[in-house]
């Protein structure tokens, strides 16, 4: 990773998720000044939050119609602010993650899915009809981004509500040079930054829920973890873009043989941690002991194991520092 996205991935990670009570951080224009990380973890409650501004700055994007700007709810998360240049790093990290960074894979099929993938996320896009196992994210990133000013062409409002226009990745791979999939492509480089705020703002709304939506007996635990994941540099990249990769897990039951495999499965499955570098190895060791019970869980047609090593290759990129 370059000097540059480094420094701006640290700067991320700095704070805790204490971060809006009155001694924390101040913003100053588009730059943020973080504290020092607490001795200790800092136990995380719903009441720790306060209001935080929309993460994004002004004219983040060269797409004109989005709104980066504009607030959003009042935030109670505890996650800190984060500047354009955080966010496009970010953006660009979960990028590569999903799709390599290549533009023709923001509108992709992967093989063994019954749904598509589209933009940097790849969020999930199922066909009309079609069991959406795996949650129906890009309905909603579609939604979320007409609130922000974003017009989309008629056929895409159409098949927003409808579902996905191809069945299949070899209907998708025939269509891939026609004008409406290039119109579709265009669109989701063009607002890349949107669908990065997109991202932080799911995980910003996750946070609360991960801990009152746990039995009184483990929350200790899960906000131990949470805490020293978030108040270790680099941690804030890794709990953002888990919650992209595999979900919030909020739903114990979901999953296979009712395990999920969520975020919320992670900090569960972590040993008991501080903040700094052995609470990222924590998290990226107990993320693969959760994927794998995944797929040692999945039905052996789906032969999930192809895909462990492409999952380790994304987890190890939580383990590192940012300096």
């Amino acid at each position: 990773m370059k000097t540059k996205a480094v420094m701006a991935l640290a700067a991320i990670a700095s704070v805790g998720l204490s971060a809006c009570s009155p001694s924390s951080q101040m913003v100053k224009g588009n730059r943020a000044t973080y504290p020092s990380q607490p001795a200790t973890p800092h136990a995380y409650t719903v009441s720790d939050g306060g209001y935080l501004p929309n993460p994004a700055g002004q004219n983040a994007s060269p797409y004109p119609s989005q709104n980066l700007g504009s607030a959003s709810v009042p935030d109670n998360s505890g996650m800190p602010m984060l500047s354009t240049a955080e966010l496009r790093v970010i953006g660009d990290q979960i990028f590569k993650n999903e799709g390599g960074g290549s533009v023709d894979k923001l509108v992709h099929w992967n093989d063994g899915e019954d749904f598509a993938s589209m933009g940097i996320g790849h969020f999930t896009w199922y066909p009309a009809g079609r069991s959406a196992r795996f949650g129906n994210t890009f309905p909603e990133l579609l939604t979320y981004m007409q609130t922000k000013g974003v017009r989309l062409p008629g056929w895409l409002e159409q098949a927003k509500n409808s579902g996905a226009p191809w069945t299949s990745k070899a209907q998708l791979m025939q269509a891939k040079h026609t004008p409406q999939v290039q119109e579709l492509q265009n669109l989701l480089y063009q607002t890349r930054m949107l669908q990065a705020q997109y991202i932080v703002d799911r995980t910003r709304r996750a946070m609360p829920k991960l801990v009152n939506n746990t039995p009184g007996q483990l929350r200790p635990h899960i906000s131990n973890n949470l805490n020293a994941v978030a108040n270790t540099p680099g941690g804030w990249y890794a709990l953002i873009d888990y919650t992209n990769f595999k979900g919030e897990g909020l739903n114990r039951s979901g999953g296979y043989n009712g395990q999920n495999w969520g975020l919320l499965q992670v900090l569960e499955e972590m040993r008991p941690s501080r903040p700094g570098e052995p609470a990222l190895h924590e998290f990226a060791n107990a993320a693969m002991r959760v994927l794998e019970r995944r797929v040692r869980n999945s039905p052996p047609a789906r032969n999930e194991n192809r895909w462990l090593a492409g999952w380790s290759n994304r987890v190890n990129t939580y383990r590192r520092i940012p300096v």
